[in-house]
């Protein structure tokens, strides 16, 4: 899929810290653009949250005088806070994700007893269909629902590029862990498959990297053909069933993300924080939970 009228213009913002990649993706003709996965930063240690990554991404699209009319969502993070609500108030931009993030929120609604929390998605300002088409200024983009990580995971074709999230990685790095609530293994190696199908010069962004054993540089895009030919994972015709058998094995082994717990609570309500309690203060929670043979007093 190609836009008649010209390419995108891709720019990476790459967050240390949690090791993801933001990406600010225009239409030069009109000079229309989206954000997808923009960084909220947050310091475990203190509570604290500050813009800085939202506000790199706007200052570069100011500067480059693009309009920012989507902010689009891959799927509710579970290793970094998302910034998209910022952007929207500094942009109008329309929030999107794909339409089971309605799953993950009645999964999670319960974990964290968020009794405030719909479960109907309206958190967002649009939900997306698998196969859904979109438009970015004269850009054309659709939607592929690629779950596995998570029932909500979507990858956005725009023209020649896909922005795939957390499905895929480097080819020298592999695939996304399979192992949380409501994710599962073989789902995401056919979702990997159907990924693959596409055409092999697509160019594939990833959300995250972590640098491969041996390479010292950070990288963040690939195409479906260097993914077909050497993904260690997924690549050479592995097969469904070696797949799962080493991504179950390999998430056995995986601690939780950092930011596991205050990303979900504010991811699944579109990164929005919690409503203050009655001293004016937002909390985020941590469920307790006891080993069997510890007594909570």
């Amino acid at each position: 899929m190609s836009s008649s009228h010209s390419a995108p213009v891709i720019r990476a913002f790459f967050d240390e810290p949690t090791h993801t990649i933001s990406y600010l993706v225009a239409d030069p003709a009109t000079r229309k653009a989206a954000v997808i996965d923009p960084v909220l930063d947050y310091d475990p240690r203190s509570g604290t949250v500050d813009l800085r990554s939202v506000r790199a991404i706007l200052a570069a699209a100011r500067e480059a005088d693009w309009d920012i009319v989507w902010v689009l969502e891959t799927h509710a993070h579970a290793d970094h806070l998302s910034g998209a609500p910022y952007i929207k108030a500094e942009t109008g931009a329309t929030i999107g994700i794909g339409e089971h993030i309605k799953d993950v929120q009645r999964i999670f609604r319960p974990v964290f007893n968020a009794t405030d929390l719909k479960t109907d998605g309206s958190d967002f300002d649009h939900l997306f269909r698998d196969g859904e088409r979109f438009r970015i200024g004269d850009l054309e983009a659709s939607v592929l629902h690629t779950p596995g990580h998570t029932p909500a995971d979507v990858v956005y074709r725009i023209a020649d590029a896909a922005f795939v999230g957390d499905t895929l990685f480097m080819p020298d790095y592999g695939t996304a862990r399979a192992d949380f609530p409501g994710g599962d293994a073989r789902t995401l190696y056919r979702s990997i498959q159907r990924l693959l199908e596409l055409p092999g010069e697509t160019r594939l962004f990833m959300c995250h990297d972590y640098k491969a054993p041996g390479r010292d540089h950070y990288a963040w895009e690939t195409t479906v053909q260097a993914q077909r030919d050497g993904n260690v994972h997924v690549g050479a015709g592995t097969s469904e069933e070696k797949f799962v058998a080493m991504r179950e094995s390999r998430d056995a082994t995986l601690s939780a993300p950092t930011l596991l717990l205050p990303s979900i609570q504010v991811n699944i309500r579109a990164g929005r924080m919690p409503a203050a309690e009655s001293n004016g203060v937002r909390y985020l929670k941590v469920p307790v939970k006891a080993a069997p043979d510890a007594a909570l007093l």
